[in-house]
């Protein structure tokens, strides 16, 4: 069932949206283009192992902090990649399909399904709403911008992906408390597999509760953060 569900978001998420250009072809955002068709793993050299740490804070409830891995395997003519992912761990482990003939790296759809299943488990909401309010943000209102990340004692170059979903969303009144959540995509060809890090935040009011109500950030192992916030502490193991 899941396996079906994170086929159908990734559907949902190539599925035409906008307008076509003027040869018949869809006109993707640059977003888009980042975040869902770039061939990610493009120079992997399989079998590896790209490893993320991940930790959830904020006031709203307690926190951990975990493990994602996604596991490299050559396909049957020799090249990158079929990919198999493990995403948190024990009681927390969410199921994820194993994706034969990847491109792009499937952390950033495993990623989105765990956040639309949170954002139904505190708001109440259902699951395809929120995909669909991603979906159009990252093709209507993301921003993407150039930038600079520390990754094992050298500067790369890569982009960051950000947007707000809901802020505009006609049934934000059923949810306010969560309306604010920002999402921010870390992309760098210079780091293995292309993910450098995700991070989400729904801010707190700033007056009863100064502090973020909830933060979830996954890292390459061997990232060196950007935020002066985080606490995820570097990893400086091999990630392949």
């Amino acid at each position: 069932m899941r396996r079906a569900l994170i086929a159908a978001f990734c559907a949902l998420l190539l599925a035409p949206l906008g307008a076509r250009a003027g040869n018949g072809a869809q006109d993707y955002s640059p977003a888009e283009r980042l975040l869902f068709m770039t061939a990610q793993l493009k120079d992997v050299q399989p079998p590896a192992q790209l490893r993320y740490a991940f930790k959830k804070s904020g006031s709203l409830e307690e926190g951990f902090t975990d493990g994602v891995t996604v596991a490299l395997s050559a396909r049957a003519d020799g090249g990158c990649c079929d990919a198999k992912g493990a995403f948190l761990s024990a009681a927390r482990q969410q199921q994820t399909p194993d994706v034969p003939g990847a491109r792009g790296n499937p952390v950033i759809l495993y990623f989105l399904e765990h956040d639309v299943r949170e954002m139904k488990r505190l708001t109440g909401g259902a699951e395809n709403h929120f995909r669909q309010r991603i979906r159009m943000a990252v093709y209507q209102g993301a921003q993407v911008r150039d930038a600079t990340f520390q990754y094992r004692g050298r500067a790369v170059q890569g982009q960051e992906v950000t947007f707000s979903p809901y802020l505009d969303d006609p049934n934000r009144p059923k949810y306010e408390k969560f309306v604010r959540k920002n999402y921010c995509f870390m992309l760098s060809r210079a780091v293995p597999g292309g993910v450098y890090g995700i991070r989400t935040e729904i801010p707190g009011d700033g007056k009863t509760d100064a502090q973020a109500l909830v933060v979830e950030e996954l890292f390459l192992e061997g990232a060196q953060l950007p935020f002066p916030g985080s606490t995820i502490a570097p990893d400086t193991r091999s990630s392949s």
